[in-house]
C-alpha cells in the first residue's frame, strides 16, 4: 500500500460512523509496524482529541503486536542474550529505546570495572572489587523508596538513575561480572533475586540490593526457615535467562496492579504468557 492510500486511511479517522471507524483501524492494524510513523505525523497535526486517541490506541496496539513477536523470537533464538531480553521488556514502556543506547550503558560500566580488576584476585575480593565500583564509585542503589514503581524493572530507567529493584540491580551486576568472565549467574529466592558466584571450586552467594553483600549457604537456610518455606534446589542454584524475564514481568504486573493501571497489567499478563507457552503463570511465591 503506497503512502498517499494509507494517508486516505488515517484521515476516515475522524468518520462519525463506529463501524466506518472500526473497519480502517482493522485496515491500518493490517498493515503493521511500517504504518507507526504515518501514525505518529499525523497525531502531531491533528488537535482533534478524539482522533488523537484513535491514534495513540493504534500506535499502542502496533507496538504491542511488535513486541509480542519480539519476544517470542528471543525466547526461541536468542535467549542467551539476557541484555536483549531485558531491553525488550523496557520497549513496553519506551517503545522507541534503541537496544544499542543500554549496550553503551553497560559496557561503559564494565569498562570501569575492568580496570578496577585483577585477575589474581580470590573470588570474593573480586567481587567486592565490583561492589566498590558499582556501589560507591558509580552510586547504583536499591530504589527502597520507591520498591514498587514500574521503573525499577526498566533497564534504562535504572542504568540512568543508578536505582532499582533487587532483580534490576543484579541483572546489571551479573551482565558486568559475566564480561568480566566470572561465573556469576541469577537465583530465583522467595521475595528476593539474588546473585550466585558458582564456579568448580567456589561457590558463594551475592546480595546486589544490599551493596553486593556476600553470604552462604547456610544464610539461604536460615532464610527459608525464617519464611517457613522447604529448601529447594531452585532456591540456590542459577536459574535461566527466560526464568528471569518472567520474574521482571511478575514484579510489572504487580506495579501496574498497585498504581490501578489493570489494563497495563493485563498486558503484561500476556507477554509473560507467551513465555509460558500460553500457559497459566503458576508461580507460587
Amino acid at each position: 500500500m503506497n503512502d498517499q492510500k494509507i494517508k486516505a486511511l488515517i484521515s476516515l479517522l475522524d468518520d462519525e460512523d463506529t463501524e466506518v471507524v472500526a473497519m480502517v483501524e482493522k485496515e491500518i492494524m493490517s498493515l503493521g509496524e511500517q504504518v507507526i510513523p504515518f501514525l505518529e505525523n499525523e497525531w502531531e497535526k491533528n488537535f482533534n482529541p478524539i482522533v488523537q486517541k484513535r491514534i495513540e490506541d493504534l500506535v499502542h496496539h502496533l507496538h504491542f503486536d511488535l513486541l509480542k513477536s519480539r519476544l517470542m523470537s528471543w525466547k526461541e533464538q536468542r535467549s542467551n542474550d539476557l541484555l536483549e531480553g531485558m531491553w525488550l521488556v523496557a520497549t513496553y514502556q519506551y517503545p522507541d529505546l534503541e537496544y544499542q543506547k543500554i549496550k553503551s550503558a553497560l559496557e561503559q560500566i564494565y569498562y570501569e570495572t575492568w580496570l578496577n580488576l585483577d585477575n589474581d584476585l580470590l573470588p570474593t575480593e573480586q567481587i567486592k572489587i565490583i561492589n566498590h565500583v558499582l556501589f560507591s564509585q558509580l552510586k547504583f542503589s536499591a530504589n527502597t523508596k520507591n520498591f514498587h514503581s514500574p521503573s525499577n524493572s526498566m533497564i534504562n530507567v535504572v542504568l540512568e538513575t543508578k536505582k532499582g529493584n533487587p532483580i534490576s540491580l543484579c541483572v546489571i551486576y551479573m551482565l558486568v561480572a559475566q564480561k568480566l568472565k566470572l561465573p556469576v549467574y541469577g537465583v530465583n529466592l522467595p521475595n528476593l533475586f539474588i546473585l550466585v558466584y558458582k564456579s568448580k571450586d567456589t561457590q558463594f552467594y551475592i546480595n546486589a540490593f544490599n551493596k553486593g553483600l556476600i553470604f552462604s549457604k547456610a544464610d539461604i537456610d536460615n532464610y527459608l526457615a525464617n519464611l517457613n518455606l522447604a529448601r529447594h534446589e531452585m532456591f540456590y542454584e542459577p536459574c535461566s535467562n527466560i526464568e528471569i524475564i518472567k520474574r521482571v514481568f511478575r514484579n510489572l504486573i504487580l506495579s501496574f496492579e498497585k498504581l490501578g493501571e489493570n489494563s497495563k497489567a493485563d498486558e503484561i499478563k500476556i507477554l509473560l504468557s507467551f513465555l509460558n507457552d500460553g500457559k497459566e503463570d503458576t508461580y507460587d511465591f
